[in-house]
């Protein structure tokens, strides 16, 4: 049976609910629930990731199976979360799972929901999902969100600890760029260990494989700091797991942003926050707080 691609989503990603955040920061829980429940029929405005969830869920529209699930993961009560129900039957979106879990953590449900990507704006939860093994990233407010509707959706991916197991920019930070090349060059042929994002990287790739090149739904960019000759073992690593990467990067160092809004992404993963800080300001950022302490 085809595994079918789940994400898990928190409410404040896929709606707009900064001023009912900020009610929860500074009157408390009592006064959120109470003010959502007398708003109950206002419908929220879409949020940071609206745009790429819906488009999402349009991937089963051009399929004759499921190819997308997405649950609502929320710390919300489930008097509190009427109104999130009722924004999502007003914007037709085809979400019908949710885990409402009034304030006890998310992490133990993500496994028995069958979530492959975790998206929050809580550090907690999103630290919890990867300690869980779950792919996650820590959503960034950034400058724009998107409004338009998205014919395909373009993923960009940081490559160390993302995609690829943190090995080797552990290596970088304890010993610097000429003993990390070095070592880069030495293992070109020895493929990376999978990262917390791999596997989602293997299920977009069975998405593309089973669609036209002329309608393909979604398209993949690897953006990453490394240079040559650091470049072979990512690419021999990604021939070596059989999936595809529709376009590839190697900055050396440069700022990401401009590369991100020339490929058009639609959000991006990275690990380091100084790249996920200043990437938000043209795309939806998300960073992946891989602990490279313990990684190493």
């Amino acid at each position: 049976m085809k595994q079918c691609f789940t994400i898990g989503i928190s409410t404040r990603a896929l709606f707009d609910l900064e001023k009912e955040h900020q009610i929860f920061v500074e009157e408390g829980v009592s006064r959120y629930v109470d003010y959502q429940i007398a708003h109950e029929k206002d419908i929220l405005r879409p949020g940071p990731a609206f745009a790429l969830i819906q488009a999402f869920l349009g991937l089963n529209k051009i399929s004759d199976e499921r190819q997308i699930e997405v649950v609502i993961m929320s710390k919300n009560s489930a008097d509190a979360s009427l109104r999130i129900f009722h924004s999502i039957e007003h914007y037709e979106l085809d979400i019908t799972r949710a885990a409402l879990t009034t304030g006890a953590p998310i992490a133990p449900y993500l496994e028995a929901y069958g979530v492959d990507l975790y998206l929050s704006f809580s550090d907690e939860d999103v630290k919890a999902a990867l300690e869980c093994g779950v792919a996650a990233g820590l959503l960034l407010p950034g400058e724009t969100v998107c409004r338009q509707s998205i014919s395909q959706i373009r993923i960009a991916f940081d490559g160390d600890a993302v995609l690829f197991s943190p090995e080797a920019e552990v290596v970088f930070l304890r010993h610097g760029k000429e003993a990390f090349c070095s070592s880069e060059k030495e293992k070109a042929r020895i493929p990376l260990a999978p990262g917390p994002f791999a596997h989602v990287l293997r299920l977009i790739a069975q998405m593309q494989r089973e669609a036209s090149e002329e309608e393909m739904p979604i398209r993949t960019a690897l953006v990453t700091a490394r240079s040559a000759p650091a470049h072979e073992r990512v690419i021999r690593t990604l021939q070596a797991w059989g999936v595809r990467i529709d376009e590839a990067f190697f900055l050396g160092g440069m700022d990401k942003s401009q590369v991100l809004q020339a490929f058009g992404a639609h959000i991006f993963f990275d690990d380091n926050e100084h790249n996920t800080q200043s990437a938000s300001k043209v795309v939806l950022s998300a960073r992946v707080p891989v602990d490279l302490g313990r990684a190493g």
